[in-house]
């Protein structure tokens, strides 16, 4: 393949398989990994599930380089206010921890209760106003304290 541009089409597909987002995510993960030489990478995922089978919270992301990112956390509206999202965050800090991560990542908006993050001991470290207009992304680091 001598990856000319032209020679290839560009698709625009706005719901992709899910064979085509790990396509791209195990191709970054691997990019990755070899550049850095850190290999040790793993996969965090922590559901909510009802006695009926109803998912009804989660938290995705991962654990590289020594840092836990969160990619999302939610918990259902009628669940809110009950522990739920601090129980998601609690395994998935001390998943990290046990993987020997030293700190945690992760994004969120202003209209997202950035205070359950800081409760939490999240601070911020980077901010863009106006996105969506009217509201902010917010950056959001936190140092994990290892049990002695």
């Amino acid at each position: 393949m001598d990856g000319a541009a032209e020679e290839l089409e560009l698709v625009f597909d706005p719901l992709p398989s899910d064979a085509l987002i790990e396509l791209v995510r195990d191709n970054v993960i691997s990019a990755s990994l070899a550049r850095t030489g850190i290999a040790d990478w793993h996969p965090v995922g922590f559901f909510l599930k009802s006695r009926r089978g109803e998912w009804l919270g989660g938290l995705t992301g991962y654990i590289w380089g020594g840092w836990l990112h969160v990619n999302f956390l939610w918990v259902s509206e009628a669940l809110r206010g009950r522990r739920n999202g601090t129980r998601l965050m609690d395994a998935a800090e001390a998943m990290a921890k046990q993987r020997g991560a030293f700190a945690a990542t992760l994004e969120t908006h202003t209209h997202q209760a950035p205070e359950f993050y800081a409760k939490r001991g999240y601070t911020v470290f980077g901010r863009i106003d106006d996105y969506p207009p009217g509201h902010a992304k917010l950056f959001l680091s936190k140092r994990l304290l290892h049990d002695a």
